[in-house]
């Protein structure tokens, strides 16, 4: 509103043959004030705020690349029942009951199983001195 008052202001002539015709000028600057902004805004990328591009710069995708072959190894040291059971629920996304069903066991040991190989998993990781 204030760009498009400053165009009149800039412009004293323009529109000025009718009340009409300066409001339907005005109208028009506006229109093409805000046209002109949002094709900006898609033209170049989006600001990033100096917080988000802190928390940015610690992941890096070698690391990340790098700690998951060491998540990956972790899991194969893990007894064949606890990593079976927490490939199903934690990177298949299956719930309980859906991971039961699929290793034929129960849920609860589904649940036993998960906790105590997630148990062993940290131990693995902390002793191969993965950030957790």
């Amino acid at each position: 509103m204030q760009e498009t008052l400053l165009r009149a202001w800039l412009h004293p002539l323009a529109g000025r043959s009718g009340a009409e015709s300066l409001r339907s000028w005005l109208f028009r600057v506006a229109r093409n004030l805000a046209t002109d902004a949002h094709r900006a805004r898609r033209a170049r990328p989006p600001e990033v705020a100096i917080e988000a591009l802190a928390q940015v710069a610690g992941t890096d995708r070698a690391e990340r690349a790098l700690e998951a072959g060491q998540i990956v190894e972790a899991l194969e040291t893990l007894r064949d029942e606890h990593r079976l059971a927490i490939v199903e629920t934690y990177f298949r996304g299956r719930s309980v009951t859906e991971a039961a069903a699929v290793l034929g066991v129960p849920p609860g040991t589904v649940k036993s199983r998960c906790y105590y190989g997630l148990r062993a998993l940290r131990r693995e990781l902390q002793r191969r001195g993965v950030p957790l």
